[in-house]
């Protein structure tokens, strides 16, 4: 009876001490500000393309794609550099280049002139759309398993930078059914190189931090001094050629 005596009140001093513990305070949740209000930039200017596609100033909205381009490319390399890369930081920009660079040029598109086509052109806007969809989901897949030194698949900002940069290299002129099966066909190439197998290079490996020597910088410069030149076609002109590469590259192996 006294070893049991002494076994219950140990219990109930440890109870005790249990009750008398104080509780922890759950700890904080919270987002990184920086690199989340970046994404919520590129985010805002594919919302105010398709309002702009809505209104019939196709070119503001390709201009908000472009600068949606911009924000989108500074997000990702902003929380690399400042080590505040999240999870919820990933599903956020995914969402945010689904209405940037997914329903923004397909409906950009639509309205400019694609929509004459009848069922052709909403099948080009759906195909593209659709393919978009495909290619974020496949990237987010594959982001735990890639190196990130490649794509598979055409990046969607380059694939809007082709739909955008074509509607508003074209913006002025009269319409014809040429050149809007000329947009219908570069719509649905877009969206069915994004779900290809090409591989591109995703520039992610270079350090923003690091030394370069000065024609670097001066090569910079002189980029941005030729693309105030005519910016909607020289855009455009860039982002055919990195759309062709993979393609052309891909079709030359095969020949040797």
């Amino acid at each position: 009876m006294v070893k049991r005596t002494e076994a219950v009140e140990k219990v109930i001093n440890l109870n005790q001490d249990e009750k008398t513990e104080p509780a922890r305070a759950p700890a904080r949740k919270g987002i990184y500000l920086l690199p989340n209000l970046l994404t919520t930039g590129a985010l805002f200017g594919g919302f105010y393309a398709v309002l702009s596609g809505f209104s019939g100033q196709y070119d503001w909205a390709a201009m908000a794609i472009f600068t949606a381009m911009l924000f989108d490319g500074l997000d990702g390399r902003v929380a690399r550099m400042t080590n505040t890369q999240s999870d919820f930081g990933v599903q956020y920009d995914s969402l945010s280049d689904m209405v940037s660079f997914g329903v923004a040029p397909a409906v950009v598109a639509y309205g400019w002139g694609v929509s004459d086509l009848g069922k052709l052109g909403l099948a080009a806007a759906f195909v593209y759309a659709s393919c978009a969809a495909l290619r974020l989901a496949r990237f987010n897949v594959q982001a735990g398993v890639s190196d990130g030194s490649v794509f598979t698949g055409l990046p969607s900002p380059v694939a809007a930078a082709l739909v955008a940069g074509f509607v508003w290299s074209v913006h002025g002129m009269e319409y014809s059914v040429f050149m809007t099966s000329i947009g219908a066909l570069i719509t649905a190439s877009a969206g069915l190189l994004m779900v290809s197998n090409f591989t591109y290079p995703s520039f992610k490996q270079i350090d923003f931090r690091g030394k370069v020597p000065f024609m670097v910088i001066l090569s910079v410069v002189m980029g941005f001094v030729v693309i105030t030149i005519d910016p909607p076609r020289i855009l455009f002109t860039i982002a055919v050629v990195f759309a062709l590469s993979a393609p052309v590259l891909w079709v030359g192996k095969k020949l040797r």
